[in-house]
């Protein structure tokens, strides 16, 4: 799930909270490092489980319409299209989500609804919506289409949405386009052969890539020194005191590649930090960083 940007976005977000910090304990950030990571597979989960809650709100809402003392026809013989979505009940049925949610203690949505409603009421607003509703008969690639257009449309890019998230967990901010795009490309793969080992990605690509970021986190932090020597004086106009924070760690960052990974190229390791340094610093900093 994770690329190589993200494991540097994740270092980066860890060499400043050390900076931040009053203890110099490299053992806690590396902690920090994995537990930051980790964290971004739970959201992975939680984003999947919040399509089946979706689909049990839906189901809450059917049985409720149809007990209304003046129900439409409608509301008499609703369609179950959504309900019995044959993507949907793949993954509701699937035993690891089930089992992962349950040891994570991410059962968010089962005690607090509030947000499903939302995206519920959004999405019976849409007319693709309501077309889907009124199919008789729908193939698995009809019903994944449907699914992903739901989270692509209505689920990743609800602010009410984000905001909860936000408050749940801070790290989540940076995760959510992320995660987003991990969970669209598994869902553009998903497969009734593949469903019970695809749903859940492994969170490196092998063991190189966490290595990496272990390695990465370790020569920035402690060879803070050699690190700002090779700074020091290529940057003229500029003492370190009056280079931003974030650009500092990026140059930091982005040097110690340089020296103590040369199987990187170097180009590649540029053009990777001067497009993190466009999002997380300031509008100018990447034609600073570049130079």
């Amino acid at each position: 799930m994770l690329t190589r940007r993200h494991i540097r976005v994740k270092v980066l977000q860890s060499v400043y909270a050390f900076n931040q910090s009053d203890q110099s304990d490299l053992d806690k950030q590396e902690k920090f490092l994995f537990y930051s990571i980790g964290q971004m597979l739970d959201l992975y989960l939680l984003m999947l489980q919040l399509l089946v809650e979706m689909r049990n709100h839906a189901e809450n809402y059917l049985v409720v319409s149809q007990k209304k003392h003046l129900a439409t026809a409608d509301e008499k013989n609703p369609s179950r299209k959504f309900i019995d979505n044959k993507v949907l009940q793949l993954i509701a049925e699937n035993v690891s989500l089930a089992e992962a949610i349950k040891n994570k203690k991410l059962n968010y949505w089962k005690h607090d609804d509030e947000y499903v409603g939302i995206l519920f009421k959004e999405l019976r607003e849409q007319e693709w919506y309501l077309a889907y509703l009124s199919q008789e008969h729908t193939s698995f690639q009809e019903d994944l289409s449907f699914v992903l257009k739901v989270y692509k449309e209505v689920i990743a890019p609800n602010d009410k949405l984000f905001e909860d998230l936000e408050d749940k967990r801070l790290t989540w901010i940076d995760d959510f386009p992320i995660v987003n795009t991990a969970l669209v490309k598994m869902l553009s793969k998903f497969a009734e052969k593949n469903a019970a080992t695809s749903l859940i990605p492994e969170l490196y690509k092998d063991v190189e890539d966490r290595d990496f970021a272990l390695r990465l986190l370790q020569k920035v932090l402690l060879n803070e020194e050699k690190l700002s020597a090779e700074i020091e004086g290529k940057t003229p106009n500029w003492d370190q005191e009056r280079i931003a924070e974030i650009d500092l760690i990026i140059l930091k960052m982005g040097i110690a590649e340089f020296l103590y990974f040369p199987s990187i190229p170097v180009r590649a390791s540029i053009n990777e930090y001067l497009e993190i340094s466009k999002e997380y610093s300031t509008p100018k900093s990447s034609i600073f960083i570049n130079g």
